[in-house]
């Protein structure tokens, strides 16, 4: 017989494989206890021993055990790692994150800079006085029928001195401005371009204006729009507030105010020989108050027709507007033209103490007494002789007149072809054109030297400044061809182009000679300021209130 097999140690083997594969499964079971949070009552029974295989089954039994160990193994790991994951979560839902806050730095707020005043504003009230042309509005008399035609001097009662308190006036072609004591900025006249920076539409109509228009009844209308024949202020609204003015300026169709720290504002436009030019390179018409944020620490402002001219507190200065006649001081070609819009300085010398300007031309007076002049000079209103006679003769760049120098120039101003000056102690000097009685002299009593002829040898240009006979002079003003003068005694004198009045002298008769104005309004008077604009003049006196 073969011997028999030996199967105990196989059953030994598939024994211990049963207990592990018991073991695994009791592991995956708590495993599932754990993660549904439900355990289950263990059994208390003791399990049935297995019975003993032969060798085959056995074998069979190792095979099917090993398999099943290893998958509930893998199994019960992933739920295990589940499990531990999800404990984890739970206790990150429990305990919030604290967020840790990046620290911002605060940008430093910049310490408003102390305003530093340079300029000290006029405190005189002062009464005004009218004549000319009103039919725009000009003189600001309002409404009436008699305002078109002023022959004389008439006190503007819309700027008294109790209710108003104008303290400075400028005149410009066809506008005026006017400053008060209480800060105030008052505009009149023709706004077309924005001159007065104020809203002036009227939806009134205009009436047709006879020229039998001397009736002194205020009862009759003019037609005249009111928003710019009545003086009214440019609201507060415009400029930052704390702005303290010190001085106005017009020109043609643009107007400047200069503030106590020297900063410049402006509005209205320039104009060109084309016709609009521009306010400034991104403005065609400026209709309210801007900044002219290039200009500081200025002094002093002069406008001619359409170019200003700015000193600063270093004798600095500054031009700009338009370059067509080489009034700027500088050259502006005619494709770059927009570039005189932006104020420059050009070719003074420092310390500057004095500026004027005539339409189309400039002057600047220096500290040593030096006089330097620029611009259209075809009939000699630079008082220089280079190219006068000529239709388009100019001086491109500041130039020094001889004639002036250290003549101790305190004021000096032009028209838009003659020019006014005074030196010394009040000498009251003309020159340039005279064909219209623009000088205010005898033209048969000049010399050959100091006068040029026409083709004709008639006198034509004064090209020596002359003084005027019997005028000690305390203020000047020039338009386009009359001229003002206020005496050392506040009387005002007149001469040149009067066909709309604008000499105050009642006829529209040109006047040859310089003539005091003598009138009911003005009799008596101390006048101390004129200006004259396109077709009028305004005069001032200190008021007694």
């Amino acid at each position: 017989m073969p011997p028999k097999k030996n199967t105990s140690k196989s059953v030994e083997a598939s024994t211990e494989t049963v207990k592990r594969s018991t073991r695994v499964r009791t592991t995956a079971r708590q495993a599932t206890v754990t993660k549904t949070e439900k355990p289950l009552k263990e059994s208390t029974k003791p399990a049935k021993s297995a019975p003993k295989p032969d060798a085959k089954q056995a074998a069979k039994s190792t095979k099917k055990s090993t398999k099943s160990t290893e998958k509930p193994s893998k199994m019960s790991s992933i739920k295990s790692t589940s499990a531990t994951k999800k404990r984890k979560a739970d206790e990150d839902e429990e305990k919030p994150r604290e967020i840790k806050r990046s620290r911002v730095a605060q940008p430093r707020q910049p310490k408003p800079k102390a305003k530093v005043v340079i300029n000290e504003a006029p405190k005189t009230k002062l009464n005004v006085f009218v004549c000319g042309e009103g039919s725009s509005g000009e003189l600001g008399l309002g409404t009436a029928k008699n305002v078109i035609d002023v022959k004389r001097p008439r006190l503007n009662k819309l700027l008294s001195a109790e209710e108003v308190g104008v303290v400075q006036v400028a005149v410009g072609g066809m506008h005026c401005l006017a400053l008060t004591y209480d800060n105030k900025i008052f505009s009149w006249g023709v706004n077309d371009q924005g001159a007065l920076g104020r809203e002036t539409e009227w939806d009134g109509g205009y009436k047709d204006i006879e020229n039998d228009s001397d009736s002194e009844s205020d009862d009759e209308d003019s037609g005249l729009n009111p928003r710019e024949s009545i003086p009214t202020a440019i609201p507060a609204t415009a400029f930052p507030e704390g702005t303290v003015f010190v001085e106005v300026a017009a020109a043609d169709s643009a107007s400047f105010a200069l503030t106590d720290d020297g900063l410049v504002y402006g509005w209205g436009t320039f104009r060109s020989n084309d016709g609009i030019l521009g306010f400034d390179a991104s403005s065609r018409v400026q209709t309210t108050p801007t900044l002219i944020s290039s200009l500081k620490k200025i002094t002093h402002l002069t406008c001619g027709a359409n170019h200003v001219l700015a000193l600063n507190d270093q004798g600095r200065v500054f031009s700009w507007g338009s370059g067509q006649q080489n009034q700027l001081g500088r050259r502006i070609v005619e494709r770059n033209r927009l570039n005189g819009l932006q104020p420059r300085e050009f070719g003074l010398p420092k310390n500057i103490v004095h500026i004027g300007s005539g339409s189309y031309h400039s002057f600047a007076v220096h500290t040593t007494g030096n006089v330097y002049s620029w611009g259209l000079n075809s009939f000699g209103a630079t008082a220089l002789r280079e190219g006068a006679g000529d239709d388009e003769a100019a001086i491109v760049h500041p130039t020094l007149v001889e004639s002036l120098s250290n003549r101790d120039i305190s004021q000096i101003c032009g028209g838009a072809h003659h020019s006014v000056a005074i030196a010394g102690d009040g000498e009251c000097l003309v020159w340039g054109r005279l064909d219209g009685f623009q000088s205010g002299l005898k033209i048969d009593t000049l010399s050959d030297d100091a006068v040029i002829k026409d083709e004709r040898d008639r006198p034509r240009i004064l090209i020596a400044p002359t003084p005027v006979p019997d005028i000690k002079a305390k203020v000047v003003a020039a338009a386009s061809d009359h001229s003002l003068a206020i005496d050392a005694e506040g009387r005002a004198w007149s001469w040149g182009f009067s066909a709309t009045y604008q000499t105050g002298q009642g006829t529209q008769d040109d006047i040859e000679v310089a003539t005091v104005i003598d009138n009911t309004a003005t009799r008596g008077k101390k006048l101390n300021w004129a200006g004259a604009g396109g077709q009028f003049s305004v005069f001032t006196e200190p008021a007694s209130v």
